[in-house]
């Protein structure tokens, strides 16, 4: 065997042991819903300017349920664009087929909030009894029965292909200025944040991760979402940055 081919063989052993090594539980299957960077099935209204970069998806509510975003519609009506948006918005009245494609994506997410609420084995349950400011989260899933309050920055540690899953029965808040924080190579689409009540992050307030929401989601003026908003109901933002 050559010396090249011989490393480029060792090279593939070692990226297939990291793999391996990943932790934390099976990563969440957002199927069509990944597709978009905020997805919801009521409403999605911004008061400009909002810098929203990805795809914004609406159904089973129509064009008119897109607020604050002063729509162009394409020439085949399938989408529409935005001056806050890089990227296309689409609701479930527009040219086929964006219809049957968005019901695709919002079945895909709610399967994908029911599996991740689903998950068993937390590695820990009800950390801070619902206030977990200053803590910082290794690989896992984690549990509360309760609403979780952030009122100072948590840390979200682990490497690019660790997994987090979030429970969170009641609502979930994150306090003006404070941040989720990643480090070690953590990445904001490996961390799932699955709520049954309304998530709301606070002016400045910057958010890591996707969000599977039962209800709504708000983010308040200057807040920062990296990951995605996959929500049930509405999504409000304020002068607010959102990012894949």
């Amino acid at each position: 065997m050559s010396p090249n081919i011989f490393l480029k063989v060792v090279a593939l052993g070692l990226m297939t042991l990291t793999n391996c090594l990943a932790l934390g539980p099976p990563a969440v299957a957002l199927g069509g819903a990944g597709n978009f960077v905020i997805l919801a099935k009521s409403g999605v209204s911004t008061v400009a300017p909002s810098k929203i970069t990805g795809n914004l998806g609406l159904s089973p509510a129509a064009e008119t349920f897109f607020t604050g975003f002063s729509l162009i519609r394409s020439s085949s009506g399938t989408t529409a664009s935005s001056s806050q948006v890089v990227g296309t918005l689409m609701a479930a009245d527009f040219t086929s087929p964006t219809p049957s494609t968005l019901t695709t994506s919002v079945n895909a997410m709610i399967t994908a909030f029911n599996d991740a609420a689903g998950r068993l084995n937390p590695t820990a349950v009800e950390l801070g009894a619902g206030t977990i400011g200053g803590l910082t989260f290794a690989p896992g899933i984690y549990k509360w029965s309760s609403n979780v309050n952030i009122p100072t920055s948590i840390t979200i540690s682990g490497s690019s292909t660790d997994t987090w899953i979030f429970q969170v029965a009641g609502t979930l808040t994150v306090a003006s200025g404070k941040a989720i924080t990643l480090s070690s190579g953590a990445l904001a689409k490996n961390v799932v944040w699955v709520v049954s009540g309304k998530v709301t992050i606070n002016s400045g307030a910057v958010f890591n991760g996707v969000i599977l929401g039962a209800t709504s989601v708000a983010l308040s003026t200057g807040a920062t979402l990296h990951g995605r908003i996959l929500a049930q109901t509405a999504v409000t933002l304020q002068q607010a940055i959102v990012s894949s």
